[in-house]
């Protein structure tokens, strides 16, 4: 079971599965900001969602599903 700080620095990105997609970030900062970023997106945007710690790298959707 993954484990953090809801202030811990962290990045969010998407990452595109369109042709010549590639990761962007959306936001520098702690887990709660990104988190609360990432609830507002859309479906189909949160579906490409990552967040990547300092160790690890876990989809968004994984995270809220725990």
């Amino acid at each position: 079971m993954r484990s953090t700080l809801d202030g811990v620095t962290v990045r969010l990105y998407h990452l595109s599965e369109a042709e010549g997609g590639g990761a962007q970030t959306l936001r520098y900062g702690s887990l709660a900001d990104a988190l609360a970023m990432a609830a507002q997106q859309s479906e189909a945007v949160q579906d490409g969602l990552f967040i990547a710690t300092d160790n690890d790298v876990i989809a968004y959707l994984d995270l809220i599903e725990e």
